[in-house]
């Protein structure tokens, strides 16, 4: 082995080390907050732990990606990475929810950084026909941690302390760190370029607004208030600026030229609505295991498990088949696995085994499967070294919104149908009883339902399971739509140059 190909290892190394740790930290995260909450308090603030992380990582991801084209993608990487292990470092530390959140989103600017700029750099040092190969590998990595996190974040919580739910990010970062400085060789020259700062000081504003708007929302203010209304003006404000500036900025951070392309508009339509409805499965399945089949915690964690490997299968295949067919029809194969797995997830009852909801993730896992691979490689297509980092981040951008708008807007749905079915479970004399606002808290407790008859607590279970598998029947909706975008794709497929094919062949 040339030292070359030696280097080009050790980089790949560091950026699935990266894409590791920026896609798992959401999950890891948010199966530690209960004992987080009960360590530092502030129930009532705790949601600003998350929106913090996912506000910071989406808007940054679009200016990062936009800004390693310009300027290189080593130091925006390993900025974003010293970033990120900064804001871990102190997350661990932390004495309050509200010292958490502050420390959240410094991790999350340096978040936004890793996923897009690693992905690009992936692209940038292999050949067009070990792309479909390499983006397999990144895909499945980014897959897996989005399962395995809860597992990992489950087993540190309660084996060693919700503080080395942050800083297991250190070692992991050092080594990326190590890695990226030392082996990887930047080749492509860069100019000094003006930076859109009116485009991405909107861009941020609107989406925290969004995201706060979301977030608070129906929860801890009315939809109707003034205060929810007001965020959502301060939205769609900020986006009709951030169009007006983009359209006569020099160097936009996020390129609508690129939005002519067909091939790439569709992509990204896929990957909102694939977000959208992905983060369903995740959220929903290991609530159904634990408050309707009664599992434990760790249960219903390693109950993702089948979507895990059905996600590193499908991103795998997707990567290898690139060479052989278009990008639109490996997304066709995938969206019939995708839509069949939600179609069967909204059978769910309190009478389904835990073997056919197994097989029901496995689908699922290999529909989203082929998107972490295909999905990349589709949106840089045809694109020169100078618009890659803006396509990827730009990928990146799209999916994380639809699993904002996804868990939230879901959430909202099947909070509304659950507590509405509670109204005819629970008796007059059993109304103090009642879960308030569709808490399903109380299922985990056996103390709390030993208060409960037997016939009751049975009701209230089928009421979950109803509400849930409600909840992916209208997930079909976004779907189905991201079907709709697969068929707008085209025909384009990875290409080879003819030279390497011979290579390939002799």
């Amino acid at each position: 082995m040339n030292p070359k190909e030696n280097n080009i290892k050790f980089v790949v190394a560091g950026l699935l080390l990266g894409i590791l740790m920026a896609a798992m930290d959401n999950t890891i995260v948010a199966t530690a907050m209960a004992t987080i909450v009960g360590d530092l308090g502030g129930l009532d603030k705790f949601i600003w732990v998350t929106s913090a992380y996912m506000v910071a990582t989406m808007a940054g991801m679009p200016i990062f990606g936009k800004l390693s084209d310009m300027y290189g993608r080593k130091r925006f990487y390993i900025g974003g990475l010293l970033l990120f292990l900064i804001g871990s470092m102190l997350c661990g530390t932390a004495g309050s929810i509200e010292q958490l959140s502050i420390y959240r989103a410094i991790q999350g600017i340096g978040g936004g950084a890793l996923m897009p700029i690693a992905f690009t750099i992936m692209y940038d040092i292999f050949p067009p026909e070990k792309r479909g190969k390499m983006t397999g590998l990144f895909g499945a990595v980014f897959g897996t941690s989005s399962v395995f996190g809860p597992l990992l974040g489950a087993y540190i919580t309660e084996y060693i302390s919700w503080h080395w739910v942050f800083y297991i990010n250190l070692p992991l970062g050092l080594i990326s760190l190590f890695f990226i400085m030392k082996y990887y060789q930047e080749s492509l020259q860069h100019k000094k370029q003006q930076i859109d700062w009116p485009g991405a000081i909107t861009l941020i504003i609107g989406i925290v607004s969004l995201m706060f708007a979301l977030e608070l929302g129906g929860k801890e203010y009315a939809w109707n208030s003034g205060v929810i209304i007001s965020l959502f003006a301060i939205f769609g404000v900020m986006v009709i600026a951030f169009f007006l500036i983009e359209r006569k900025a020099q160097e936009p951070v996020i390129s609508f030229h690129l939005f002519k392309n067909r091939l790439f508009a569709a992509t990204q339509g896929v990957a909102l609505f694939y977000g959208a409805t992905f983060i369903i499965a995740t959220v929903y399945i290991p609530i159904f295991v634990q408050g309707v089949l009664g599992g434990s915690a760790s249960n219903a964690g390693l109950i993702l498990t089948p979507m895990m490997l059905g996600s590193v299968a499908g991103s795998q295949t997707g990567g290898q088949l690139a060479t052989r067919t278009s990008y639109r029809n490996i997304m066709l194969l995938s969206g019939v696995f995708f839509v069949t797995g939600f179609y069967l997830l909204s059978t769910l009852t309190v009478d389904t085994s835990r073997a056919m909801v197994t097989l029901f993730m496995i689908l699922a896992g290999l529909g989203v499967g082929f998107s972490f691979s295909v999905l990349s490689m589709a949106s840089i297509h045809g694109l020169d070294m100078r618009s890659r980092g803006s396509a990827t981040s730009t990928n990146s951008f799209s999916r994380s919104l639809g699993m904002t708008l996804g868990v939230t807007i879901f959430g909202t749905i099947q909070n509304s149908i659950f507590t509405n079915k509670l109204k005819s479970v629970f008796p007059p004399e059993l109304a103090n009883l009642a879960p308030k606002g569709g808490d399903t808290s109380f299922l985990l407790s056996s103390e709390a339902n030993k208060n409960i008859p037997p016939d009751v607590l049975q009701s209230i279970k089928e009421a979950l399971a109803h509400s849930i598998s409600s909840i992916f029947a209208w997930a079909l909706l976004p779907a189905i739509l991201a079907v709709v975008c697969i068929l707008l794709m085209g025909n384009e497929r990875l290409a080879i140059p003819v030279k390497n094919k011979k290579k390939q062949v002799s």
